[in-house]
């Protein structure tokens, strides 16, 4: 039977791979919004600030503090390369989520599973001058092909199905749709030049209702997924990724360090009783580390950091997290 040898989480926002010199345009891009959403409501930039002027968020957004928080990820995100490199997987079963990027209005699935011979990136057009600095990666700069493992794909399928969770599957990718930022970033942040292992790209739909999963749905659909890894009839190696999260647009510390609690403790319970309505827009992705959690039961995480990175005294910004289970 296939054997999992590690599970890693990791942040994948764009302002992970933006030198600290370019923040200011994250900063001109906050600044025009008006969907910022924050403890169940939605904020144009300006009522966020006045909401949180009493926090003293100013303290965190020098050009000091910024290049400290950026330091500081990239001594992590090294860890967890390093990590994954030394559990020598043959296979990464890779959890992210799909921002319109292989599925649009004409079929957005809740959950999917690509198990076709391999995936291919499309780059992003039309970026704005904020994002453009991660587009390497994120968001691609040419078109790339990755390796993906369709026999452990399919079985994850199939298991899926018996289990009660009915997955969309597909084999290939629609014209003109590439495959999306969580794995790109996985690619190119996690595997670099040293890791160049096939993937099987899981994708759930964090992000646009009416179909979200529930926290509790995932860290379900999470111990499915480990269920059919483990009976796959293989001696591979597997790795664990979870692609995103934690807090954003608008960092919630409070928030990021319940679920990290729930997370560390593997309690379902606790990770449950964080209210829907404030896992939307990019905090969503916390699921993606919940499934992770629920696949990876049998291990303990350790979080290596918690960074909170803020861009502006409104609170915007990115709550970054680190972790691996093993």
């Amino acid at each position: 039977m296939a054997n999992i040898v590690l599970g890693v989480a990791t942040s994948h926002s764009p302002q992970l791979s933006t030198p600290t010199d370019q923040w200011h345009l994250h900063v001109d891009r906050d600044q025009m919004k008006k969907d910022l959403h924050f403890r169940g409501n939605v904020y144009s930039y300006q009522e966020l600030h006045d909401l949180r002027k009493a926090e003293g968020l100013e303290k965190e957004v020098s050009e000091e503090k910024w290049q400290e928080r950026y330091d500081q990820w990239e001594v992590r995100m090294a860890e967890v390369q390093k990590k994954l490199l030394e559990a020598s997987p043959d296979i990464l079963v890779v959890i992210g989520d799909d921002q319109r990027e292989l599925f649009l209005d004409d079929g957005m699935p809740t959950f999917s599973v690509f198990w076709g011979e391999q995936v291919q990136v499309i780059p992003h057009e039309g970026l704005h001058p904020s994002l453009e600095a991660a587009r390497w990666s994120n968001f691609g700069e040419q078109v790339e092909t990755y390796q993906t493992e369709p026999a452990l794909g399919k079985h994850i399928v199939e298991q899926m199905m018996r289990d009660g969770f009915d997955v969309a599957q597909l084999t290939r990718q629609a014209e003109g749709r590439g495959i999306g930022h969580s794995f790109i970033f996985t690619k190119h942040r996690l595997m670099k030049e040293d890791l160049n292992i096939p993937m099987v790209p899981i994708m759930i739909n964090t992000y646009f209702p009416p179909n979200q999963p529930t926290t509790s749905r995932c860290y379900s659909f999470g111990k499915a997924l480990g269920k059919a890894i483990r009976s796959w009839d293989s001696d591979k190696r597997v790795a664990i990724v979870a692609s995103g999260g934690l807090s954003h647009f608008v960092v919630d510390e409070s928030l990021d360090r319940l679920a990290l609690e729930g997370l560390q403790k593997q309690d379902e319970a606790l990770l449950a009783s964080i209210p829907e309505n404030q896992m939307t827009s990019g905090t969503s992705e916390i699921k993606n580390w919940v499934a992770a959690a629920g696949a990876l039961e049998d291990k303990q995480m350790t979080l290596l950091d918690y960074i909170p990175a803020y861009r502006t005294e409104a609170g915007t910004g990115c709550g970054m997290a680190f972790a691996w289970w093993e």
